[in-house]
């Protein structure tokens, strides 16, 4: 989302061409509407290293990079050859004006020779050490790299290749700060992610009753342990106080972890529904409880712009400023089981509480968060970068 807004928006003014590889999520009519709004889109055959090892090491020795200087495996297992000579044959010709990489898994395309060519960003979704960093902090890792990298090689792979661009743009403030902590010495942006208020319109009334839902993708492990919390440690006490209380887990690709806690009381897990809309506007409290994940979430961002009253952790609302002196208050925070107890049970009980909760959270998506806000940051990093370079 965040890419297609900014690639969107560039593209009324630009003439842009978009470089990727085929994804299993993506439909043919996917694809068809993106070319249908991108000018030039150039999309070539997914690659996959991982079930040939002799094809893996190979591309890794053609590269001229092993697993001891620190680039993951996830880098290079989809490494594509064809993409590289495109790519290569595109700035040695000159006919671009700007390099974007979107995404550091992208960076292994990028030449540290093509630095005097042309002007290069990156914007880093999520950095790679800081996602590693955070993951042994919480012993959250369960992605495989804890057996391959070590730390130290990490943070010394992510400062080498953002020294290959003359600009690094990131998500939220967490990122921007572990970057910042690399002493790096090109300019570290910070452009957040935003929210179409379009697709996202505010309900039209506050929701009574004691209904509360979570919405997460439920393949995700964070949210498969925020689901589980809530469900196993947290409802059962919002039980005891309100006996007619419902929780509904919402979200595709709910995993058997997930699907189990259908069979509690009160607990329905939807899987995938045709229309989030349809559950935000008419839940009476909306839920994050995120213990494992940094960065700012989309979620939190509809569940706002919604005007759904919202308790969520500090990971869940990390970026945002939603209450403290001197700011109006947005969303309820809780960390703990008791504290998950007290906040949704003050928005059953209060409904001025939750209509207040309900209106600073749109204007706050409104005033400070809307796709269109951060495209033009994002454009405007872009022609800083140009200028400079020109």
């Amino acid at each position: 989302m965040r890419t297609f807004s900014f690639l969107k928006h560039l593209n009324t003014a630009y003439d842009t061409t978009l470089v990727t590889q085929e994804s299993e999520q993506v439909l043919e009519e996917d694809i068809d509407a993106l070319q249908q709004q991108i000018r030039h889109c150039l999309i070539f055959p997914r690659v996959t290293h991982q079930e040939n090892n002799k094809g893996f090491l190979e591309t890794a020795k053609q590269l001229g990079v092993f697993f001891q200087q620190g680039t993951p495996p996830g880098v290079l297992s989809h490494y594509s050859l064809e993409i590289q000579e495109w790519l290569d044959q595109a700035v040695e010709s000159g006919e671009f004006d700007l390099l974007l990489c979107e995404g550091s898994a992208n960076e292994i395309y990028v030449r540290p020779g093509w630095q005097k060519k042309i002007p290069m960003v990156i914007d880093i979704h999520r950095s790679v050490y800081g996602k590693y960093k955070h993951e042994m902090e919480t012993n959250a890792n369960d992605s495989g790299l804890k057996e391959q990298l070590s730390l130290p090689l990490l943070r010394r792979y992510e400062k080498q290749y953002c020294h290959k661009f003359a600009a690094v743009v990131v998500a939220n403030q967490t990122e921007q700060q572990i970057l910042k902590n690399l002493k790096l010495e090109v300019p570290v942006t910070l452009v957040p992610n935003g929210l179409n208020l379009r697709v996202f319109p505010k309900r039209l009334r506050n929701q009574p009753g004691h209904r509360i839902t979570f919405v997460g993708t439920m393949d995700k492990p964070a949210n498969i342990d925020a689901a589980r919390f809530f469900s196993l440690e947290v409802f059962p006490k919002i039980l005891q106080r309100y006996p007619d209380a419902t929780l509904d887990i919402v979200g595709s690709r709910p995993v058997p972890e997930v699907l189990e806690l259908d069979e509690l009381p009160g607990v329905h897990v939807t899987g995938q529904v045709p229309c989030i809309l349809d559950h935000l506007h008419n839940t009476t409290v909306s839920v994050i409880p995120i213990r494992k994940s940094v960065g700012t979430k989309m979620r939190t961002l509809e569940a706002l712009a919604t005007g759904t009253p919202l308790v969520s952790s500090d990971y869940g609302l990390e970026g945002l400023s939603v209450d403290g002196p001197g700011v109006p208050l947005v969303a309820m925070r809780a960390n703990d089981v008791d504290e998950y107890v007290y906040a949704v049970g003050r928005l059953f009980q209060d409904g001025k509480l939750r209509e207040k909760l309900s209106d600073n959270g749109r204007s706050l998506v409104e005033n400070e968060y809307t796709w269109e806000q951060m495209s033009h940051r994002y454009e405007q990093v872009l022609l800083d970068t140009y200028n400079k370079f020109t």
